[in-house]
């Protein structure tokens, strides 16, 4: 399938949160017009805000779309509310997130979505998975993924081993 290239954090704290995630993973393989060409490890990290929560596992994928970007979102968000997502507070612990932080090269800012996804480059749970999927990617402003990733990376983001 050609198309577009997006790329999707995934994240979980909620209901066995790295069940989530995977199911998550192969969902996203199951979206109209979409194919998930790669997946990073998953990874465990603390929360984001209020920290009277568990830790989440994260995850990043990257897709293959004929959708436009307000579509995938669409599916994004309903594939959310399949995991029953309940946004009760910002920040806060939930079953499913699902972000869209790339899309192409390109740069949008519309009411319902914003590309890149405006904290990404603030996240190592986000920039470490990117950067281990696609080391040479740059951001539609030139920076590269891998530099991004190296300078947050502090240690405290843990890839979570295979159940043996």
């Amino acid at each position: 399938m050609s198309g577009h290239h997006a790329w999707i954090g995934l994240g979980s704290n909620l209901d066995d949160p790295r069940l989530q995630v995977e199911r998550a993973l192969a969902a996203l393989d199951r979206l109209p017009l979409t194919r998930c060409v790669a997946a990073s490890r998953l990874y465990a990290s603390r929360p984001v805000g209020p920290q009277d929560q568990p830790d989440f596992i994260n995850a990043v994928a990257r897709l293959e779309t004929r959708l436009s970007p307000l579509a995938l979102l669409d599916q994004l968000q309903a594939l959310e509310q399949r995991h029953r997502r309940v946004r009760q507070r910002r920040w806060g612990p939930r079953t499913l997130d699902l972000d869209l932080l790339l899309f192409d090269d390109r740069r949008l800012a519309l009411p319902r979505l914003t590309v890149p996804h405006p904290e990404m480059v603030q996240r190592a749970f986000v920039m470490v998975p990117l950067a281990e999927l696609a080391p040479t990617l740059r951001l539609p402003d030139g920076r590269r993924v891998s530099e991004l990733a190296g300078a947050l990376n502090d240690g405290s983001l843990c890839p979570v081993l295979p159940v043996a």
